[in-house]
């Protein structure tokens, strides 16, 4: 068969479009939450529940997905949570009250809590160590290239053929992904388009794996990887930076279109800016990484540090919200939030394929992710609480708090960790796949 060269590259692609679609799909209801809100004749209180749904299904199901991706493997274990995700998303056309849409939410959350598991797997198995950071930017832009793309593609179905369609088309596109991601996804040892130069590439940057004697992985053990330092060094700044990423996924039409007064064709004009500046924040972080290790000398796992200091720093931005002038700066200050956002979240889920050995990384990355999570679902509650007492303002300011001392968390547990990795090296970093024989 003919070899692809870069072909890790294409893989990310695809993981990538995956990504575009999940973010399709969750986005659609904070588009929707104003039409919603009338039709539907839910509070935004009773919207914050429904959020809530979705949140605390995808906080639990995260290490439970990991863990189902690591057992039943990549390819088929990743295509049934596909599957599942659609047909959830499909069900909110047909949701008739908030209490239905709530538990339409909830099965979306325990499908969707796959994605980011299975994707950081994805890299840990396909990419050396010095070029995760950056494959998982280049992963990490489909969260926003999906949010970017939610507001002209969703309001434009909604505007012409009603709300329910907005939920199915997107939906629908899932099962698409599923079909693609069965015929193409391979595991590196069995990919028939992979060279040997791809593959020995590949495999020298990567560390040992540890075979039991009947020539088995050892499979994740979730004790041993919860007691771990490492683990809390990624959880816990995760669990802080997350409130800001379910903010803009969840509040921003909302609070637009009810503190800012702009309609929803405005919304669709502009509420795609933040991800925008989120997939450069995303992709930017990646390169950082690389940047440090060459330029300051800084080892592997304090070069992520650095980065998520420099998001950090940028997460200044959204706290400033509440002192813009009109819609356009509060939208300005928002992409800022969102290039910081990615830029740190891109880095602690790389830190996750760093840290732990390929067979425990689907388990790992869900645990963090659930804590991750709780975290995001808990201020989204306090959102609905409070939005209409003490206004989104101090929230604002919230978000900005949260990330320094994440930082500080992630630097205070992490910097004395060395995880070896090979010196940059002869094969490119930046995406250079195209099709021929190698």
């Amino acid at each position: 068969m003919m070899k692809i060269k870069g072909l890790r590259w294409w893989i990310i692609t695809l993981l990538c479009m995956g990504t575009i679609i999940n973010y399709l799909a969750r986005n659609s209801l904070g588009l929707m939450a104003p039409v919603l809100e009338k039709e539907l004749h839910f509070t935004t209180q009773e919207y914050s529940y429904v959020v809530g749904a979705f949140q605390g299904a995808y906080a639990v199901m995260q290490p439970v997905a990991g863990y189902v991706v690591d057992f039943l493997g990549l390819k088929l274990g990743f295509m049934l949570f596909v599957v599942v995700w659609s047909v959830a998303n499909c069900l909110h056309g047909f949701a008739t009250g908030w209490l239905s849409l709530a538990f339409f939410r909830g099965l979306l959350g325990v499908a969707e809590a796959s994605a980011i598991p299975a994707g950081m797997k994805t890299i840990a198995v396909w990419f050396p160590a010095k070029e995760r950071s950056v494959a998982t930017g280049f992963f990490n832009a489909g969260t926003s290239l999906g949010s970017m793309l939610a507001p002209p593609l969703v309001i434009f179905v909604q505007i012409a053929y009603g709300w329910q369609s907005a939920f199915i088309v997107t939906g629908a596109l899932g099962f698409v992904f599923a079909i693609l991601w069965w015929v193409f996804f391979r595991m590196p040892a069995e990919h028939p388009a992979l060279s040997d130069t791809e593959r020995n590439y590949i495999l020298a940057g990567q560390p040992a794996v540890v075979i039991n004697a009947d020539g088995s992985e050892p499979k994740p053990k979730v004790r041993e990887i919860v007691s771990a330092r490492r683990f809390w060094g990624i959880a816990l700044p995760r669990a802080l930076a997350e409130p800001a990423w379910q903010t803009f996924s969840f509040w921003i039409p909302l609070y637009l279109f009810t503190v800012r007064h702009m309609d929803l064709a405005h919304i669709a004009m502009f509420a795609w800016l933040p991800f925008l500046l989120a997939d450069l924040g995303g992709i930017c972080g990646g390169y950082l990484s690389p940047f440090f290790m060459k330029h300051f000398g800084f080892n592997l796992v304090r070069s992520r540090l650095a980065g998520i200091v420099v998001g950090a720093i940028c997460m200044i931005g959204p706290g400033c919200i509440g002192l813009a002038p009109d819609a356009y700066t509060a939208i300005a200050l928002f992409s800022i939030g969102g290039f910081a956002h990615q830029m740190i979240s891109a880095l602690l889920c790389t830190l996750s394929a760093d840290v732990f050995p390929a067979r425990e990384v689907g388990t790992a990355n869900g645990l963090t992710g659930m804590i991750s999570w709780i975290g995001g679902m808990s201020f989204s509650l306090v959102v609905g609480q409070l939005a209409g007492t003490i206004g989104y303002n101090p929230l604002f300011v919230c978000l900005t708090i949260f990330d320094v001392i994440g930082a500080t968390i992630a630097i205070s547990l992490l910097r004395n960790i060395h995880v070896g990795a090979a010196p940059l090296g002869s094969m490119p970093l930046a995406p250079t796949a195209h099709a021929g024989s190698n």
